[in-house]
């Protein structure tokens, strides 16, 4: 425990993080009877080393196996304690040394060719239907919710996201609209329901492939949405409009240019998209080795400044750029209240690793957002200089129409 405890003292400065050791000897870290509090037990030898190498990606595993379990506190207590102290364990040495070497070989990580695209997505969103219903509301939107006020519902919050995207295209009647990364289809057909145009969505997920062509036909949606099994690179446009939501965190900064080139080579003259995604403060950095290894292979949210770069080479111009710092914290949390509120069928579908997976990966989604350095971004592009309206009223006209 000597160099794990070394990390410890170093590391918590704010809350009190209390760790036995097998035998149950306790260590007591950061500022005593001070909140956040947590009480933590090692159940083998062999952390007291792993911790002290890849806190990060070990903490995350032992919870999972059960190696590391909560005497005192919640899982989440001993993860808020390890957000809002992040950096005082991320600027040590060992670690520092650790994120280096992994920002450098991050473009290897992320080589998203067309095999691994898909097999990426798949490892994600084709665990269930059935799973992912337990916690998202009932169009299924698996991204960040615009919380418009304190008490909105998680329903509302959702619909309010449509709304503020859709306002951003300035959509006129008859256009053709692509969806890249559709999910299970609710823009695609919150779009088509909406104004007078024809969406068609890609996904490389058979799952929501399968749900979202049966959503369309229920909703009597046939020949206004087409949603294809497909990666973005083999469409051909063109299209008047593209909106792309949760998407551009699994393309990887090697393929940014080819994702911008491939949005300008499909749009019109005229055309315009409008791009959200989880992004990040501070520069480039890497994904966290405990979500690239269990929830996200391939996957990374970008720097404005690494994202901004490879737009300027593609030709497109940037129109509108929105920062939405906190909303994504507050879509996580209840997405954990949903998922807390149906463990224990989740348990009986998957298994109780999983579940304590799931539980530590929306936590540290939510406090990425909330106590950390993750926001969202949402880019407007256009073709041509003079596509849009040259001040933005006309999305706040767009939005209360809406509504």
């Amino acid at each position: 425990m000597r160099l794990l405890s070394t990390l410890m003292r170093r590391f918590v400065k704010i809350g009190q993080l209390t760790i036995l050791d097998v035998n149950g000897k306790a260590y007591v870290f950061g500022q005593e009877g001070a909140e956040p509090s947590a009480t933590v037990k090692l159940h083998d030898k062999k952390l007291y080393r792993t911790l002290f190498l890849n806190p990060e990606l070990k903490a995350g595993e032992a919870y999972m196996d059960g190696t590391l379990t909560m005497e005192e506190g919640s899982i989440r207590d001993f993860l808020k304690i390890f957000a809002l102290n992040a950096a005082n364990l991320r600027g040590q040495g060992h670690q520092k040394r650790i994120r280096t070497f992994y920002k450098k070989m991050k473009r290897l990580h992320q080589r998203n060719i067309k095999s691994v695209a898909s097999k990426n997505v798949q490892h994600h969103y084709d665990l269930s239907n059935d799973f992912y219903k337990l916690f998202l509301e009932e169009d299924m939107q698996y991204s960040c919710a615009y919380y418009e006020h304190p008490d909105a519902t998680l329903e509302e919050a959702q619909l309010a996201k449509k709304r503020h995207i859709a306002a951003k295209l300035d959509l006129k009647p008859g256009q053709k609209v692509l969806d890249i990364g559709c999910g299970w289809g609710g823009m695609a057909m919150y779009l088509a329901e909406n104004f007078d145009v024809h969406v068609t969505g890609v996904t490389l997920s058979v799952q929501q492939h399968k749900l979202a062509i049966e959503r369309v036909i229920e909703r009597g949606l046939q020949g206004k949405v087409d949603i294809l099994l497909q990666d973005y690179r083999e469409l051909t446009g063109p299209f008047d409009r593209i909106v792309s939501v949760g998407m551009f965190e699994h393309v990887g900064v090697p393929h940014y240019l080819e994702f911008f080139t491939k949005v300008s080579d499909l749009l019109t003259d005229e055309g315009t998209m409008l791009l959200h995604s989880i992004g990040r403060r501070g520069g480039p950095g890497s994904t966290a080795r405990w979500v690239r290894k269990y929830i996200f292979p391939g996957g990374y949210s970008p720097a404005l400044s690494e994202t901004l770069a490879e737009i300027e080479k593609s030709g497109l111009w940037t129109t509108d750029i929105e920062i939405l710092r906190l909303h994504y914290g507050e879509t996580c949390l209840e997405w954990d209240r949903r998922f807390q509120k149906n463990r224990a069928k989740i348990a009986k579908m998957m298994d109780e690793r999983f579940c304590r997976m799931w539980e530590f990966y929306l936590i540290i989604s939510a406090y990425s957002f909330l106590y950390s350095k993750n926001m969202n971004f949402q880019i407007q592009l256009s073709k041509q200089v003079g596509n849009l309206p040259i001040t933005r009223d006309y999305m706040q006209v767009a939005e209360a129409a809406l509504k």
